[in-house]
């Protein structure tokens, strides 16, 4: 379950990150309070994956999934580079974060 829970944690970072840069510099109401409501929601979420997971693991799981996600948002809605060293970038990141999955068990 806390697995879920981070993923779910790392998934609402895609949604926030994304909210707020649709916010223009917090001059869009709507975008911008999505994205605070769900940048709080994800840190609760992952406050309570951490009594389960080790911190250094969940963090940087959060942390990994949620720049891989945003990039690959960026990448296909925003038409951001999609330049071959930065896909393979963000796939060093998924590995990492497959590891940290494999090893934390």
């Amino acid at each position: 379950m806390a697995w879920f829970l981070l993923v779910l944690a790392a998934m609402l970072e895609i949604v926030w990150a994304t909210a707020l840069e649709r916010s223009d510099g917090f001059t869009r109401l709507w975008p911008a309070v999505v994205g605070v409501t769900t940048a709080a929601l994800s840190l609760v979420i992952l406050t309570f994956v951490l009594r389960s997971l080790p911190m250094g693991t969940a963090y940087a799981v959060w942390v990994g999934l949620g720049a891989l996600g945003v990039a690959v948002a960026g990448i296909v809605a925003l038409g951001e580079s999609a330049a071959p060293a930065r896909l393979i970038c963000l796939a060093l990141i998924l590995a990492g974060v497959i590891g940290l999955r494999l090893l934390d068990g």
